[in-house]
């Protein structure tokens, strides 16, 4: 069971600190089971969060701090914020018009896989991506949900994806760029990918019209519960 909510628009590092109180307890809860009879374990729970951020660069534990393009007065005069994280991957920015998920599994209840893991993350974006008629898939040697080039388009990220795993419980995730203003992506190299034939997209740019954000999470949903197999226990 996996109980999914929704956290509305707050603070990056507010997030944070919910994911960890939350993973503390599901390892808290893996140690206590260690060497007790199946009858006799305390059932895991999972959860989803889904949320907004207030304008946000993170800079992920690989990434390089050369890749944010703004000074630290330009950043306050800009009302950004900036942290450093301890998921993987680069530097990316969460903002309004977003949808950010994190889910807190314990992938012991599921498989223990970190690239597979990240792959049906990939994979939840491009079946939803799909539904509104967006072709995306993968790119090689990149993480992320891509949409390829065309004749008059480079190659265009529409999802980052980066995470962070402890005792195989998961925490950050992804962030969808739905009615994202991409603008923000100018005052950074997204991802530390700085090759000119790479672009950032949104779902509104891609269809031409504002996307019902509540409508996507619902169908994202969907294909999380498909994918990982479990039912919901909405919140």
């Amino acid at each position: 069971m996996v109980h999914g909510r929704v956290l509305g628009r707050i603070d990056h590092q507010e997030a944070w600190a919910h994911q960890l109180e939350l993973l503390e307890v599901m390892v808290a809860r893996k140690r206590a089971n260690r060497g007790r009879a199946p009858e006799e374990r305390d059932p895991q729970e999972h959860h989803l969060l889904f949320c907004e951020h207030s304008p946000v660069y993170t800079l992920g534990k690989s990434g390089s701090l050369d890749h944010l393009l703004l000074s630290e007065a330009e950043l306050a005069q800009r009302g950004i914020q900036f942290h450093k994280t301890n998921r993987g991957g680069d530097i990316t920015f969460h903002g309004p018009g977003q949808i950010v998920a994190y889910p807190i599994l314990d992938l012991d209840c599921f498989f223990t896989d970190v690239h597979r893991y990240v792959r049906f993350l990939e994979e939840a974006i491009i079946r939803t991506l799909a539904e509104y008629g967006i072709q995306a898939g993968r790119e090689t040697g990149y993480t992320g949900v891509w949409l390829d080039a065309t004749e008059v388009l480079p190659t265009r990220k529409i999802c980052a994806i980066g995470v962070h795993l402890r005792r195989w419980v998961t925490m950050h995730g992804l962030a969808l760029n739905v009615n994202t203003d991409l603008t923000y992506f100018q005052h950074i190299i997204p991802c530390g990918i700085g090759d000119a034939d790479k672009a950032v997209t949104s779902m509104a740019l891609e269809l031409g019209r504002t996307v019902e954000l509540e409508e996507v999470k619902t169908r994202l949903r969907q294909h999380f519960a498909q994918l990982f197999e479990f039912e919901w226990a909405p919140e």
